[in-house]
């Protein structure tokens, strides 16, 4: 059995891979109702997510709010304005450092990644594959997370614990994915792979002449106006935060706190760390065209279908961005994304109109059916319900 970062929560829950949700009431698609949020996260705590915190925007009216517990041993309250590992999010914060290289004319999208680093993917592979490939997961690269944690393929958690206070380089990740059986560049579906992002890192870092996370810092977070996001560096979280339960589909039992945990497994494939108000005022900003320009936010929004890590649901995925359609709420753009015990998601309609962001202190908690299969929990159904409250204003 493999694991993913990417959970089955993530794709059927959190509406990042195609989930088709019910048409809601066209009389209930407008504001916030401050009441029935707070109700629906009341509910996914009584579900069994020990905390859960979310803030929603809609037509000028803005809502945050928290259930639950940061910490399941003193029963410390969770609260929306908690600093959260938010996982491949960070993916988009990448991106959108990358657009804005090709927009300075130093990088090209269409150019092969030999161009700018002939030593990091060498050879005719390096000719094939482009910038382009990096960003939407076509590259053919496969993801390094069972190299890095062998123990995952047994469903043991040794290898998470004996890395818990590692430092991976950069380069040591990509080598491990460079060296596993890779899909001919282009092809389709994409493959979901952290590989592809480490890789853009180093891309980032040679065109800036500056350390990745210090670009990300100062052209992305700072520019968005973001007060409480980091790309951290060592193992614990600066601020208030929740600790972070990792339950590994039953495997871990009772779950296990990850809370603190050396980041650079994933670097700027997911490292982040964020709030849920930072994370509405990113993506409103990075739709607004005030982190990118609009040319390329177009191109960030051209999506192809790309296969998850494990569970071969398909996702359309433009250049860091995810694609969501809701029939009768509208079309969506965003992220999910998770880490050793945590998750989040931040979605924002098309035309800016709308937007959701929530994080949560507990991944994998479907447990396994005989084949492997995580099964339903009363958890999915009542983030689901809190969703369609946020973006469609129904449950």
């Amino acid at each position: 059995m493999k694991i993913s970062l990417v959970t089955r929560a993530s794709v059927a829950v959190l509406s990042v891979a195609g989930m088709v949700m019910a048409a809601p009431a066209a009389e209930a698609r407008s504001g916030v109702d401050d009441e029935k949020l707070t109700s629906a996260l009341e509910e996914a705590h009584r579900a069994g997510m020990p905390g859960v915190q979310g803030a929603v925007r809609a037509g000028g009216q803005a809502w945050r709010g928290a259930s639950g517990v940061a910490d399941l041993a003193t029963g410390r309250p969770v609260r929306p304005d908690m600093r959260h590992r938010v996982g491949s999010i960070t993916k988009t914060f990448t991106a959108a450092a990358i657009m804005q290289q090709v927009e300075k004319g130093r990088v090209q999208l269409d150019a092969p990644i030999s161009r700018y680093l002939p030593h990091v993917v060498p050879g005719e592979r390096g000719e094939k594959i482009t910038v382009r490939m990096l960003l939407n997961h076509t590259s053919g690269i496969p993801d390094y997370l069972l190299a890095a944690f062998p123990s995952l393929a047994a469903m043991s958690a040794k290898s998470l614990d004996d890395n818990r206070f590692r430092h991976f380089s950069p380069a040591e990740l990509i080598t491990m994915g460079l060296a596993l059986l890779a899909r001919k560049p282009g092809s389709l579906p994409g493959v979901y792979s952290n590989t592809n992002y480490l890789i853009l890192g180093l891309l980032l870092e040679k065109v800036t002449g500056t350390t990745a996370k210090a670009y990300i810092t100062e052209h992305v977070i700072r520019r968005a106006g973001l007060r409480h996001t980091t790309l951290p560096t060592g193992p614990r979280i600066k601020g208030p935060h929740p600790r972070m339960y990792e339950a590994m589909h039953g495997q871990i039992d009772p779950p296990r706190d990850y809370s603190v945990y050396d980041p650079s497994w994933v670097g700027v494939g997911a490292a982040l760390v964020s709030t849920v108000e930072d994370l509405n005022r990113f993506y409103g900003a990075l739709l607004d065209g005030r982190i990118v320009t609009r040319a390329s936010l177009a191109q960030m929004q051209r999506t192809v279908p790309v296969s998850t890590q494990v569970y071969e649901d398909k996702i359309d995925y433009g250049l860091g961005l995810h694609k969501v359609t809701i029939p009768g709420c509208g079309t969506f753009w965003g992220h999910n994304g998770t880490m050793w015990g945590a998750g989040a998601v931040s979605l924002i309609r098309a035309d800016g109109a709308r937007q959701m962001s929530y994080a949560i202190n507990l991944i994998r908690w479907n447990a396994l059916d005989a084949s492997g299969t995580p099964q339903p929990h009363p958890i999915d159904e009542a983030l689901s319900a809190f969703q369609q409250q946020a973006l469609c204003a129904t449950a």
